[in-house]
């Protein structure tokens, strides 16, 4: 089973979808035609998960401009990409120094999303080589939905920077911080242990941790 977009969605969302098919009809409406970053058929990529196997939302704010980079999952970039971007490069050195994770050689989260984190953009797509362009054409009203459903299935959300931390108050179980950025990483980024913090909530609630290898 699929909702109404450009690529395959898992099955198990299908629920959470339908009362915004209509929002979501109208953006890629208003995107045909436009070279967007991720690719059209990369932009609801963070939903090819099953719903049923999340545990953490990690949220971003919008989808790298620079051509290449964006892959449909916030924070991550294609294994081919040989230029790490600047925020992920921070989050790999404090995943290093909270957790003992080498840092990898190329900035692919994929194996997160097998994890069970979802890497969800506030805004799903932008135009290649603008920033923010996409940021009023509806998207929010989307993605804000799809946080409260996952806020009501007590998903551990990991909150970075201004933009995510408006969703703090539909989740329970959060992690909230200075986005990794570096204007702010050290601001409060780095020492901040996210991950294992949001594996200390996890296993409080009984459920198993992430494995934040890469």
């Amino acid at each position: 089973m699929k909702v109404r977009v450009s690529l395959p969605v898992h099955s198990s969302w299908a629920d959470v979808f339908a009362p915004i098919q209509g929002e979501i009809d109208t953006v890629l409406t208003r995107l045909q035609g436009v070279n967007t970053a991720p690719a059209h058929e990369m932009i609801f990529r963070a939903f090819e998960s099953d719903l049923e196997s999340l545990k953490c939302v990690l949220v971003g704010q919008d989808p790298y401009p620079t051509p290449g980079n964006a892959m449909g999952l916030a924070f991550s970039v294609s294994p081919i990409v040989q230029k790490i971007p600047p925020s992920l490069k921070n989050i790999f050195l404090e995943l290093n120094t909270d957790l003992g994770i080498p840092i990898p050689k190329n900035g692919d989260l994929s194996s997160w999303s097998k994890e069970g984190v979802l890497l969800l953009n506030r805004i799903l797509s932008t135009k290649v080589g603008e920033s923010g362009s996409h940021a009023d054409i509806g998207w929010k009203k989307i993605t804000n939905h799809i946080a409260s459903e996952l806020g009501k299935r007590d998903l551990v959300a990991v909150l970075w920077g201004r933009h995510a931390l408006e969703l703090a108050p539909l989740f329970r179980l959060k992690v909230e911080g200075v986005h990794p950025s570096p204007l702010s990483a050290y601001k409060g980024f780095f020492g901040s242990r996210p991950f294992s913090r949001v594996n200390e909530i996890l296993i409080a609630e009984g459920k198993k941790p992430v494995d934040w290898s890469l």
